[in-house]
């Protein structure tokens, strides 16, 4: 390209502003580096930023490494389990790292775009997959709520420079120089542009969108900025506040100058555009005449050490935020981190490499289930932990993706749980990332790996293929090699070939062989006695002949991982109607005469829960919003700077011919450093809704920003209860929102006053500052009441047969007695009086009592129960007599939703 100068203190070099690199150098690991999982850690030896390190290595913080793998030649995956300072009570983290071997031939960095052009955005995945990579992770922080996304930091890759950095204080970036050395710093870009008459003006940047200056100036007053083909929107930039004077220079010639106004043409290839206001666009009109030469040329600039930089100097280069670590130790932030929720347990993002800057470490902290997320502290802990000399700060929270090749699969896969309050597979679409890449030739065939499930469960069918990989850690194609599968423990479960069907709980490991090589799997089969809760989260509770209903089954296990259970490993029992479960769906075909509750009990290897389906359901319709002068909505907001605005609007997609309310809002406008919400609100005080609801939806149109979604409902005492519709706004389009109010302690009459949109104050930075949510069809569900068991009062008296129920006298089998401070008596009795069904399982030992909406277990020599589901700690246990089954009164009847009163007077008991 004529007429751009990339200054370098060696030389001229010109590259082309938008060659996407697709080729890249990689490597080979030792044999050695492809462990099994190991377990081991180290103890913190350094005391994080501000803080004083502990004297006691059993309060120091750990790092337990507990397995690893190669994802190609030169890049090896590492987990970990990162235990604060304060124990394991204080929640457990996983740590995922890809270490990159600087010093290998065949791996290298670089940076990622969607696409290669700004402004723009796309996920991890899709990055990596589009650039060939076989790893990456997350990089620079961006303006999520601007319509012109843009890194805040430089974008260089290959040596091709995309974007130039802001400028802002303390920002700190990392690169890859065209020697292979990886260096951290705080860069800024110095340059000018020269008319042809020698007059020169500073360039402020390239490829910029509009943004505020840490003075509070915009950055596009009185600024000269350059844009190259790889900017592709059609504003440079959009919302800038300023009127521009654009120039295009083709070949290093000034070929049309436009004051005042925009060029309605898109940056050439082999040229750019100059764009002014204010003080420059005066020097562009009085200087780039058409016709005329200019020069444009810029310099990276290190801030630390003044030395100059062209973009050519550097293989890649991202942004980051604040340094954390430092000559190995946590180092005091280099800018605010105020808005990255410091203390708060977020998921996490970093790069840094070693003392010898032979290895760099990408990092990510995951937040998810079982996995507790860390603080800006424990996070400077960790690089330390894991040997980073030098590391910073990378966007995290949602925006925390690591993309990484399983060993013998061709395509990469999310490596781990992204923190989206749902699933854990949603990527936020972020402006760039780090890539990871490989050019190792094909190699010889070294090892084969197994594909499949790891955590299974009882009744599941898992299927397993063999994967090969040659000396380079890239995959190979098994086809035509022969495989034999064996499994460890027969007794686990049978396996035929490559599938297994698990049939009882435990651990062991699956074994495959080709020829002279094997590789085995490690497995694991949940079982009941892992088992904490189980949830039934059904569609809907309403029993109907030909309903069919949503019945996915989850468990949480005591080790805090919370799994889904394969519908193929539940076992359901109906009482009340009669019907068939099949691939998670529950049909009912009739519902037995006179019966106005159904049981459905799902059951995984003996543990149970309870789904109680009740008649005569409904469902009212309550505002559909077509006659908007029959609501009165307004907007209204917290705190008072916060922009909200609301109106009826018609036509949207997917409501073509229907009326919906909007709500908009810029939480921006506010300064304050606190949750802010932006609210519909109905008629002031809100507006009464008929009868007794105990569920509320909503058709909602989201907006993909991650806020919270929420409905304020006030109750007959006067108290907001503030009712969450969603926590995270995480799609875009249409979705019903169903919230169930019984979980909600009303009192009523009740008033809907309000829905809105929320940002609470952790992870504010991280979203969007401003948006639009459209709401539809508000409806109010009122469930049939479930039938309450018919039970009369029954007076006991320790050590006697007789008894009286409901006044009349009646015999017990066995008497009620006392053991150790606890009353048993015959558990079939209690429950027949009560209203309650009793069953024996002799093979595990349990009785099971239903009575009403309440599904009881208990098991011989256990000190726990099941109540709906939920593991319970008992104070006592049930107990053989004479043959019959005994139990604590006061724990099943307490239980099952009855008073006991006891009477020391007298030896009496009495079960209300």
């Amino acid at each position: 390209m004529q007429g751009i100068k990339f200054g370098w203190s060696r030389g001229a070099k010109r590259p082309a502003m938008r060659r996407l690199a697709r080729s890249f150098m990689a490597g080979a690991i030792g044999a050695a580096m492809l462990l099994q999982p190991v377990a081991g850690g180290v103890a913190w030896t350094a005391a994080a930023a501000g803080s004083t390190p502990s004297a006691s290595a059993a309060s120091s913080p750990q790092l337990l490494l507990t397995g690893e793998t190669p994802v190609t030649s030169g890049a090896i995956r590492r987990t970990y389990d990162f235990i604060p300072a304060q124990g394991e009570a204080n929640g457990k983290t996983r740590v995922h790292v890809i270490a990159i071997d600087l010093t290998n031939p065949y791996v290298s960095l670089n940076a990622m775009t969607g696409g290669g052009t700004v402004p723009g955005k796309t996920s991890v995945g899709t990055m990596t997959r589009e650039s060939g990579a076989v790893a990456g992770v997350n990089a620079d922080y961006f303006d999520m709520s601007s319509s012109q996304p843009v890194p805040f930091g430089f974008h260089i890759t290959n040596g091709d420079l995309l974007k130039t950095a802001r400028k802002l204080d303390g920002m700190y970036m990392f690169g890859i120089t065209s020697s292979g050395l990886p260096v951290i710093d705080r860069f800024t870009v110095q340059g000018s542009v020269v008319a042809a008459n020698g007059a020169k003006f500073e360039l402020a940047g390239v490829n910029e969108a509009a943004y505020w200056n840490p003075d509070g100036s915009a950055s596009h007053v009185n600024a000269l900025y350059l844009y190259t083909s790889s900017w592709t929107a059609e504003e440079r930039p959009g919302a800038s506040g300023t009127t521009p004077t654009e120039a295009l220079v083709q070949d290093g010639i000034v070929a049309q100058v436009s004051d005042k106004a925009a060029l309605p043409i898109q940056p050439p290839a082999n040229g750019y555009i100059l764009r002014g206001h204010g003080q420059a666009a005066q020097f562009m009109v009085d200087n780039l005449l058409p016709g005329t030469q200019v020069t444009a040329a810029y310099f990276i600039k290190s801030e630390s050490s003044g030395m100059t930089y062209s973009a050519n100097d550097w293989k890649m280069m991202i942004g980051g935020h604040t340094i954390l670590v430092d000559d190995g130790a946590p180092a005091p932030f280099s800018r605010s981190v105020s808005s990255l929720s410091p203390n708060a347990d977020r998921a996490r993002t970093a790069i840094g490499y070693s003392r010898d800057k032979k290895t760099v470490y990408l990092v990510t902290v995951e937040k998810s289930g079982s996995s507790a997320g860390a603080t800006l502290a424990e996070l400077q802990q960790i690089l330390v932990l894991l040997g980073v000399w030098r590391g910073i700060n990378l966007d995290g929270g949602g925006s925390t993706t690591m993309i990484a090749r399983p060993l013998g699969e061709f395509a990469p896969q999310l490596a781990h749980a992204t923190e989206d309050g749902g699933s854990g597979t949603y990527q936020r679409p972020v402006v760039n990332g780090i890539g990871v890449y490989t050019s190792a030739p094909q190699g010889k065939l070294l090892g084969i790996s197994i594909s499949g499930k790891q955590v299974l469960f009882i009744g599941e069918q898992a299927a397993y293929a063999l994967k090969a990989y040659d000396e380079y850690y890239n995959p190979l194609d098994p086809a035509g090699m022969s495989a034999t599968w064996s499994l460890d423990k027969p007794e686990l479960g049978s396996l035929a070939d490559n599938v297994l069907q698990p049939a009882r709980p435990g651990t062991g490991t699956l074994t495959v062989r080709s020829g002279n090589i094997s590789e085995k799997l490690a497995l694991e089969v949940i079982g009941e006695a892992q088992i904490v809760r189980m949830t039934i989260d059904a569609s809907q509770t309403e029993l109907a002949p030909g309903a069919s209903i949503r019945v996915p089954v989850s468990v949480e296990l005591a080790d805090g991982r919370k799994l889904s259970v394969p519908p193929a490993s539940v076992k359901w029992e109906f009482r009340g109607f009669t019907g068939t479960a099949r691939d998670g769906v529950i049909h009912i075909d009739a519902v037995k005469e006179g019966a106005g509750t159904g049981y459905a009990i799902a059951r995984y290897d003996g543990y149970s829960a309870l789904l109680t389906l009740a008649a005569g359901g409904a469902e009212q319709l309550f505002e559909d919003f077509e006659n908007a002068a029959a609501v009165a909505i307004a907007p209204s907001q917290a705190p008072a700077e916060v922009t909200a605005r609301t109106d009826f609007v018609y036509g949207l997609p997917g409501r073509d011919t229907s009326t919906a309310l909007m709500l908009q809002y810029d939480f921006s406008t506010s300064l304050e450093d606190r949750t802010k919400a932006a609210y519909a609100t109905f008629n002031g005080q809100g507006v009464q809704l008929p009868g007794q609801p105990t569920g509320l939806s909503v058709e909602v149109f989201g907006d993909a920003s991650g806020h919270m979604v929420r409905a304020m409902i006030t109750d007959a005492d006067g108290k907001d209860h503030l009712v969450d519709l969603a926590k995270s706004l995480d799609w875009y389009g249409w979705k019903t929102l169903t919230v169930d109010l019984a979980a909600y302690p009303l009192v009523y009459p009740v008033k809907l006053k309000s829905l809105y949109v929320a940002s609470p104050k952790e992870g504010q930075a991280d979203r969007p500052a401003s948006g639009v949510v459209y709401f539809d069809d508000i409806a109010l569900h009122y469930p049939a009441a479930i039938e309450e068991p018919e039970s009369q009062t029954i007076v006991l008296k320790i050590g006697s047969r007789q008894a009286t129920v409901g006044g009349r006298p009646a015999t017990l089998d066995v008497a009620p007695f006392a053991k150790d401070g606890v009353t048993y008596l015959p558990l079939r009795f209690v429950a027949d009086q009560l209203g309650g069904m009793t069953d024996w399982d002799g093979q595990l030992k349990k009785v099971t009592v239903l009575r009403g909406d309440r599904l009881l277990e208990l098991r011989f020599g256990q000190e726990t129960i099941v109540l709906n589901g939920e593991r319970k700690d008992a104070p006592a246990q049930p107990y053989a007599e004479k043959g019959r089954t005994l139990v604590p009164i006061r724990l099943v009847s307490e239980q099952l939703g009855l008073r006991v009163d006891w009477n020391k007077e007298d030896n009496t008991v009495t079960i209300h």
